[in-house]
Protein backbone atom coordinates (compact mmCIF):
# COMPACT_ATOMS: atom_id res chain seq x y z
CA UNK A 1 0.00 0.00 0.00
CA UNK A 2 1.27 3.32 -0.66
CA UNK A 3 1.29 5.36 2.32
CA UNK A 4 2.93 8.52 0.57
CA UNK A 5 1.01 11.58 0.89
CA UNK A 6 0.74 14.23 -1.69
CA UNK A 7 2.46 17.44 -1.04
CA UNK A 8 0.08 20.19 -0.79
CA UNK A 9 0.59 24.36 -0.04
CA UNK A 10 -1.09 25.79 2.52
CA UNK A 11 -3.56 28.22 1.04
CA UNK A 12 -2.65 32.03 2.21
CA UNK A 13 -4.81 34.75 3.11
CA UNK A 14 -3.06 37.74 1.70
CA UNK A 15 -2.03 41.09 3.60
CA UNK A 16 -1.53 43.42 0.87
CA UNK A 17 -4.39 41.49 -1.34
CA UNK A 18 -4.56 44.69 -3.68
CA UNK A 19 -1.20 44.65 -4.31
CA UNK A 20 0.06 43.08 -8.21
CA UNK A 21 3.28 43.68 -9.97
CA UNK A 22 4.19 47.62 -9.76
CA UNK A 23 3.65 49.29 -13.12
CA UNK A 24 6.84 50.04 -13.12
CA UNK A 25 8.40 46.70 -13.41
CA UNK A 26 5.06 46.21 -15.74
CA UNK A 27 6.37 48.88 -18.23
CA UNK A 28 10.24 48.37 -17.85
CA UNK A 29 9.60 44.62 -18.79
CA UNK A 30 6.98 46.02 -21.29
CA UNK A 31 9.97 48.20 -22.73
CA UNK A 32 12.95 45.65 -22.95
CA UNK A 33 10.46 43.33 -24.93
CA UNK A 34 9.44 45.44 -28.01
CA UNK A 35 12.97 46.94 -27.63
CA UNK A 36 11.67 50.65 -26.37
CA UNK A 37 13.22 53.54 -25.04
CA UNK A 38 12.70 53.28 -21.54
CA UNK A 39 11.72 56.42 -19.97
CA UNK A 40 9.29 54.74 -17.40
CA UNK A 41 11.22 53.67 -14.34
CA UNK A 42 13.10 56.04 -12.87
CA UNK A 43 16.92 54.97 -12.67
CA UNK A 44 19.21 56.37 -14.77
CA UNK A 45 21.32 54.36 -18.32
CA UNK A 46 24.33 56.14 -17.35
CA UNK A 47 27.45 55.47 -14.88
CA UNK A 48 28.60 56.98 -11.57
CA UNK A 49 31.56 58.55 -10.79
CA UNK A 50 34.31 55.54 -11.44
CA UNK A 51 36.46 57.50 -8.26
CA UNK A 52 33.39 56.05 -6.38
CA UNK A 53 33.34 52.33 -7.74
CA UNK A 54 37.38 52.84 -6.77
CA UNK A 55 36.50 53.76 -2.94
CA UNK A 56 34.16 50.44 -3.11
CA UNK A 57 37.63 48.26 -3.80
CA UNK A 58 39.60 50.16 -1.68
CA UNK A 59 37.18 49.57 1.04
CA UNK A 60 37.09 45.71 0.56
CA UNK A 61 40.34 45.77 0.07
CA UNK A 62 41.19 47.30 3.29
CA UNK A 63 38.85 44.47 4.87
CA UNK A 64 35.64 46.64 5.42
CA UNK A 65 33.65 43.48 4.64
CA UNK A 66 32.04 42.17 7.57
CA UNK A 67 29.09 43.60 9.94
CA UNK A 68 29.28 47.05 10.33
CA UNK A 69 27.57 48.30 13.22
CA UNK A 70 23.60 48.24 13.25
CA UNK A 71 22.95 52.38 12.71
CA UNK A 72 25.11 52.41 9.94
CA UNK A 73 29.27 52.58 9.79
CA UNK A 74 29.95 55.65 11.95
CA UNK A 75 32.35 57.58 9.19
CA UNK A 76 28.86 57.66 7.29
CA UNK A 77 26.86 59.02 9.96
CA UNK A 78 29.07 61.82 10.48
CA UNK A 79 29.39 62.63 6.86
CA UNK A 80 25.86 62.71 7.47
CA UNK A 81 25.81 65.11 10.18
CA UNK A 82 28.20 67.31 8.38
CA UNK A 83 25.99 68.04 5.48
CA UNK A 84 22.46 68.35 7.49
CA UNK A 85 24.28 70.92 9.20
CA UNK A 86 25.91 72.64 6.20
CA UNK A 87 23.00 72.45 4.30
CA UNK A 88 20.16 72.73 5.98
CA UNK A 89 21.12 74.43 9.52
CA UNK A 90 20.39 70.86 11.71
CA UNK A 91 22.98 70.45 14.28
CA UNK A 92 22.00 66.39 14.54
CA UNK A 93 23.75 63.59 16.50
CA UNK A 94 25.60 60.82 14.45
CA UNK A 95 25.27 58.72 17.33
CA UNK A 96 21.36 58.78 18.03
CA UNK A 97 19.99 60.69 15.20
CA UNK A 98 21.16 59.33 12.22
CA UNK A 99 20.77 55.66 10.59
CA UNK A 100 21.62 54.19 7.47
CA UNK A 101 18.79 52.33 5.92
CA UNK A 102 19.21 49.98 2.64
CA UNK A 103 17.16 52.98 0.50
CA UNK A 104 14.61 54.93 1.43
CA UNK A 105 12.04 52.91 0.35
CA UNK A 106 12.99 50.39 3.27
CA UNK A 107 13.84 53.28 5.26
CA UNK A 108 10.12 54.90 5.15
CA UNK A 109 8.87 51.45 5.52
CA UNK A 110 10.72 51.46 9.04
CA UNK A 111 9.51 54.49 10.24
CA UNK A 112 6.22 53.02 9.56
CA UNK A 113 6.59 50.04 11.62
CA UNK A 114 8.00 52.14 14.43
CA UNK A 115 5.90 54.54 15.06
CA UNK A 116 1.80 52.90 13.38
CA UNK A 117 -0.04 51.14 15.87
CA UNK A 118 -3.35 48.98 13.79
CA UNK A 119 -5.97 51.97 13.64
CA UNK A 120 -3.99 54.66 14.06
CA UNK A 121 -4.63 57.09 10.56
CA UNK A 122 -1.60 57.89 8.25
CA UNK A 123 -2.25 60.72 5.72
CA UNK A 124 -0.68 60.30 2.15
CA UNK A 125 -0.44 63.16 -0.26
CA UNK A 126 -1.81 61.71 -3.84
CA UNK A 127 -0.80 61.34 -6.27
CA UNK A 128 2.13 59.30 -4.57
CA UNK A 129 4.90 56.98 -4.68
CA UNK A 130 3.83 53.01 -4.77
CA UNK A 131 4.89 52.00 -1.85
CA UNK A 132 3.44 54.55 0.77
CA UNK A 133 -0.22 52.89 0.75
CA UNK A 134 1.14 49.06 1.27
CA UNK A 135 3.04 50.25 3.74
CA UNK A 136 0.80 51.50 5.86
CA UNK A 137 -1.34 48.81 5.68
CA UNK A 138 1.39 46.23 6.66
CA UNK A 139 1.62 48.27 9.92
CA UNK A 140 -1.95 48.23 10.27
CA UNK A 141 -3.05 51.62 9.90
CA UNK A 142 -5.59 53.10 7.85
CA UNK A 143 -4.67 55.24 5.09
CA UNK A 144 -5.93 58.57 4.16
CA UNK A 145 -6.34 60.11 1.01
CA UNK A 146 -5.75 63.41 0.54
CA UNK A 147 -5.16 64.60 -3.31
CA UNK A 148 -3.07 67.38 -4.38
CA UNK A 149 -4.40 70.28 -6.66
CA UNK A 150 -5.20 68.56 -9.83
CA UNK A 151 -3.20 70.22 -12.86
CA UNK A 152 -0.48 72.14 -10.14
CA UNK A 153 -0.18 69.43 -7.33
CA UNK A 154 0.16 71.97 -4.93
CA UNK A 155 -0.58 71.22 -0.97
CA UNK A 156 -3.82 71.84 -0.10
CA UNK A 157 -3.85 72.87 3.17
CA UNK A 158 -7.30 72.99 4.11
CA UNK A 159 -8.15 69.32 2.80
CA UNK A 160 -4.87 68.59 4.92
CA UNK A 161 -6.14 70.42 8.01
CA UNK A 162 -9.44 68.74 7.44
CA UNK A 163 -8.31 65.17 7.14
CA UNK A 164 -6.26 65.53 10.84
CA UNK A 165 -8.29 63.75 13.63
CA UNK A 166 -6.90 62.48 17.18
CA UNK A 167 -6.40 59.30 15.29
CA UNK A 168 -3.52 60.97 13.14
CA UNK A 169 -0.13 59.30 13.65
CA UNK A 170 1.57 60.59 10.82
CA UNK A 171 1.65 62.64 7.79
CA UNK A 172 3.90 61.55 4.91
CA UNK A 173 5.08 64.70 2.22
CA UNK A 174 7.15 64.33 -0.39
CA UNK A 175 9.33 67.35 -2.24
CA UNK A 176 10.83 67.58 -4.89
CA UNK A 177 8.05 65.68 -5.60
CA UNK A 178 7.70 62.13 -7.41
CA UNK A 179 5.55 62.05 -9.62
CA UNK A 180 4.92 65.47 -10.73
CA UNK A 181 8.09 67.37 -10.17
CA UNK A 182 6.75 70.03 -8.16
CA UNK A 183 8.70 71.66 -5.40
CA UNK A 184 7.68 72.59 -2.00
CA UNK A 185 7.72 76.75 -1.00
CA UNK A 186 8.96 78.31 1.77
CA UNK A 187 5.55 79.13 2.41
CA UNK A 188 3.97 76.18 1.99
CA UNK A 189 6.73 74.34 4.78
CA UNK A 190 6.11 77.09 6.92
CA UNK A 191 1.97 76.51 6.32
CA UNK A 192 3.06 72.83 7.24
CA UNK A 193 4.97 73.62 10.43
CA UNK A 194 1.96 75.66 12.07
CA UNK A 195 -0.87 72.81 10.75
CA UNK A 196 1.08 70.47 12.89
CA UNK A 197 2.23 72.85 15.50
CA UNK A 198 -0.62 72.10 17.85
CA UNK A 199 -1.08 68.50 17.27
CA UNK A 200 1.24 65.53 18.13
CA UNK A 201 1.43 64.21 14.57
CA UNK A 202 4.77 62.99 12.99
CA UNK A 203 6.13 63.82 9.58
CA UNK A 204 7.78 61.69 7.56
CA UNK A 205 9.58 63.71 4.92
CA UNK A 206 10.91 61.76 1.25
CA UNK A 207 13.57 64.02 0.02
CA UNK A 208 15.20 61.41 -1.94
CA UNK A 209 15.14 64.02 -4.47
CA UNK A 210 16.60 66.75 -2.60
CA UNK A 211 19.76 67.46 -4.82
CA UNK A 212 17.23 68.15 -7.75
CA UNK A 213 15.87 71.18 -7.98
CA UNK A 214 15.99 73.92 -10.79
CA UNK A 215 15.74 77.57 -11.72
CA UNK A 216 17.26 79.00 -8.82
CA UNK A 217 14.77 77.56 -6.53
CA UNK A 218 16.45 75.82 -3.23
CA UNK A 219 15.27 72.64 -1.46
CA UNK A 220 13.03 73.68 1.64
CA UNK A 221 14.14 70.39 4.02
CA UNK A 222 11.91 70.02 6.99
CA UNK A 223 15.54 70.14 8.38
CA UNK A 224 15.29 74.01 8.28
CA UNK A 225 11.96 74.23 10.20
CA UNK A 226 12.60 73.55 14.01
CA UNK A 227 8.72 72.67 14.45
CA UNK A 228 9.20 69.97 11.37
CA UNK A 229 12.64 68.91 12.51
CA UNK A 230 11.23 67.94 15.93
CA UNK A 231 8.69 65.87 14.95
CA UNK A 232 9.97 64.52 11.38
CA UNK A 233 11.50 60.92 9.91
CA UNK A 234 14.02 62.91 6.99
CA UNK A 235 14.46 60.33 4.68
CA UNK A 236 17.55 60.49 2.14
CA UNK A 237 19.01 58.35 -0.95
CA UNK A 238 22.53 57.63 -1.92
CA UNK A 239 21.67 56.02 -4.82
CA UNK A 240 19.68 58.62 -6.24
CA UNK A 241 22.22 60.59 -5.36
CA UNK A 242 25.09 59.13 -6.82
CA UNK A 243 23.57 57.40 -9.74
CA UNK A 244 23.76 54.62 -7.49
CA UNK A 245 20.58 53.59 -7.68
CA UNK A 246 21.09 49.38 -6.98
CA UNK A 247 23.15 49.97 -4.24
CA UNK A 248 20.13 50.73 -2.31
CA UNK A 249 21.46 53.01 0.60
CA UNK A 250 19.90 55.71 2.41
CA UNK A 251 19.41 57.36 5.59
CA UNK A 252 16.89 58.76 7.99
CA UNK A 253 17.64 61.82 10.34
CA UNK A 254 15.26 61.82 13.32
CA UNK A 255 15.25 63.55 16.63
CA UNK A 256 16.96 61.25 19.06
CA UNK A 257 13.12 59.50 20.37
CA UNK A 258 11.88 58.84 17.44
CA UNK A 259 15.26 57.07 16.20
CA UNK A 260 15.62 55.07 19.28
CA UNK A 261 12.12 53.31 18.51
CA UNK A 262 12.75 53.55 14.28
CA UNK A 263 16.73 51.51 15.39
CA UNK A 264 14.07 49.06 17.25
CA UNK A 265 12.59 47.95 13.98
CA UNK A 266 15.59 48.27 11.98
CA UNK A 267 17.44 45.67 13.67
CA UNK A 268 14.90 43.15 13.04
CA UNK A 269 14.13 44.34 9.73
CA UNK A 270 17.88 44.29 8.11
CA UNK A 271 19.93 44.66 11.11
CA UNK A 272 22.56 46.68 8.88
CA UNK A 273 23.49 47.67 5.74
CA UNK A 274 26.16 46.90 2.97
CA UNK A 275 30.13 47.38 4.61
CA UNK A 276 31.95 48.61 1.66
CA UNK A 277 29.42 50.39 0.19
CA UNK A 278 29.11 52.82 3.35
CA UNK A 279 32.52 52.93 3.45
CA UNK A 280 32.93 54.75 -0.01
CA UNK A 281 30.06 56.90 -0.04
CA UNK A 282 31.67 58.23 3.67
CA UNK A 283 35.11 59.08 1.85
CA UNK A 284 33.29 59.85 -1.39
CA UNK A 285 31.53 63.14 0.82
CA UNK A 286 34.89 64.47 1.58
CA UNK A 287 33.79 66.51 -1.58
CA UNK A 288 30.51 68.07 -1.72
CA UNK A 289 30.55 68.78 -5.58
CA UNK A 290 28.79 65.74 -6.45
CA UNK A 291 25.79 66.67 -4.95
CA UNK A 292 25.98 70.16 -5.18
CA UNK A 293 26.27 70.73 -9.18
CA UNK A 294 23.78 67.92 -9.41
CA UNK A 295 20.70 70.19 -9.82
CA UNK A 296 22.93 71.54 -12.52
CA UNK A 297 23.62 68.53 -14.35
CA UNK A 298 19.55 67.10 -14.53
CA UNK A 299 18.65 70.68 -15.61
CA UNK A 300 20.83 70.60 -18.34
CA UNK A 301 19.07 66.80 -19.17
CA UNK A 302 15.72 68.61 -18.30
CA UNK A 303 15.69 71.60 -20.35
CA UNK A 304 17.15 68.90 -23.32
CA UNK A 305 14.34 67.16 -22.97
CA UNK A 306 11.92 70.27 -22.58
CA UNK A 307 12.62 71.58 -25.68
CA UNK A 308 12.58 68.34 -27.87
CA UNK A 309 9.21 68.05 -26.04
CA UNK A 310 8.03 71.77 -26.82
CA UNK A 311 8.24 71.10 -30.34
CA UNK A 312 4.91 68.04 -30.04
CA UNK A 313 1.69 68.26 -28.99
CA UNK A 314 2.52 67.25 -25.22
CA UNK A 315 1.50 69.86 -23.02
CA UNK A 316 4.46 70.38 -20.92
CA UNK A 317 3.80 70.43 -17.13
CA UNK A 318 6.25 72.39 -14.83
CA UNK A 319 9.55 70.19 -14.19
CA UNK A 320 11.07 72.22 -10.64
CA UNK A 321 12.60 69.04 -9.14
CA UNK A 322 13.10 65.25 -9.51
CA UNK A 323 14.26 63.83 -12.98
CA UNK A 324 10.80 63.04 -13.65
CA UNK A 325 8.76 65.12 -16.80
CA UNK A 326 4.84 64.96 -16.78
CA UNK A 327 2.96 65.74 -19.57
CA UNK A 328 -0.66 66.00 -20.45
CA UNK A 329 -1.23 63.57 -24.12
CA UNK A 330 -5.00 65.70 -24.38
CA UNK A 331 -3.81 67.52 -27.44
CA UNK A 332 -2.14 64.57 -29.47
CA UNK A 333 -2.99 64.31 -33.01
CA UNK A 334 -3.66 60.16 -32.81
CA UNK A 335 -7.10 58.86 -31.85
CA UNK A 336 -5.01 56.52 -28.84
CA UNK A 337 -4.68 60.57 -26.91
CA UNK A 338 -8.08 59.45 -25.66
CA UNK A 339 -7.62 56.12 -24.02
CA UNK A 340 -6.92 55.69 -20.03
CA UNK A 341 -3.63 56.98 -19.33
CA UNK A 342 -2.43 53.10 -18.23
CA UNK A 343 -3.64 51.85 -21.78
CA UNK A 344 -1.77 54.69 -23.66
CA UNK A 345 1.27 53.90 -21.96
CA UNK A 346 1.18 50.70 -23.12
CA UNK A 347 0.47 51.63 -26.83
CA UNK A 348 3.19 54.04 -26.81
CA UNK A 349 5.59 51.54 -25.67
CA UNK A 350 4.36 49.03 -28.31
CA UNK A 351 3.92 51.30 -31.27
CA UNK A 352 5.92 54.21 -30.67
CA UNK A 353 8.81 52.48 -29.00
CA UNK A 354 9.19 55.15 -25.74
CA UNK A 355 8.26 53.70 -22.79
CA UNK A 356 6.27 55.71 -19.97
CA UNK A 357 4.14 55.74 -16.78
CA UNK A 358 0.59 56.64 -16.25
CA UNK A 359 -0.14 59.40 -13.47
CA UNK A 360 -2.98 57.25 -12.54
CA UNK A 361 -0.84 54.45 -11.31
CA UNK A 362 -0.03 56.74 -8.23
CA UNK A 363 -3.67 57.17 -7.12
CA UNK A 364 -5.35 54.94 -5.38
CA UNK A 365 -8.54 55.45 -7.59
CA UNK A 366 -6.76 54.97 -10.87
CA UNK A 367 -7.89 59.13 -10.95
CA UNK A 368 -7.10 59.62 -14.63
CA UNK A 369 -6.02 63.24 -15.69
CA UNK A 370 -4.50 62.36 -19.30
CA UNK A 371 -1.31 62.57 -18.13
CA UNK A 372 1.79 60.62 -17.95
CA UNK A 373 5.55 60.56 -16.69
CA UNK A 374 8.94 60.46 -18.42
CA UNK A 375 12.27 60.08 -16.77
CA UNK A 376 14.58 62.27 -17.82
CA UNK A 377 17.49 60.58 -15.99
CA UNK A 378 19.06 59.42 -19.45
CA UNK A 379 22.13 59.72 -21.71
CA UNK A 380 21.90 62.67 -23.79
CA UNK A 381 21.50 60.36 -26.93
CA UNK A 382 19.11 58.43 -25.11
CA UNK A 383 16.60 61.30 -24.96
CA UNK A 384 17.54 62.18 -28.05
CA UNK A 385 16.20 58.78 -29.73
CA UNK A 386 13.00 59.39 -27.27
CA UNK A 387 12.14 62.94 -28.61
CA UNK A 388 12.89 61.49 -32.27
CA UNK A 389 9.93 58.96 -31.74
CA UNK A 390 7.88 60.77 -29.81
CA UNK A 391 8.43 63.89 -32.67
CA UNK A 392 5.59 61.79 -34.68
CA UNK A 393 2.77 62.39 -32.20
Amino acid sequence: MDTATQARTPALTSRLPQVGTTIFTVMSALAAEVGAVNLGQGFPDFDCDPELVNAVTRAMQAGHNQYPPMPGVPALRQAMAAKMQSLYGLRCDPNTEITVTAGATQAILTAILAVVHPGDEVIVLEPCYDSYVPNIELAGGKVVRVPLVPGTFRPDFDAIAAAITPRTRALMINSPHNPSGQVWSAEDMQRLDELLAPTDVLLISDEVYEHMVYDGQQHLSAARFPGLAARAFIVSSFGKTYHVTGWKVGTVVAPAPLTAEFRKVHQFNVFTVNTPMQHALAAYMADPAPYLQLSDFYQRKRDLFREGLAQTRFRLLPGQGTYFQCVGIENLAVAERDLPEGEFCQWLTREIGVAAIPLSAFYGNGFDQKVVRFCFAKKDETLKAALDRLARL
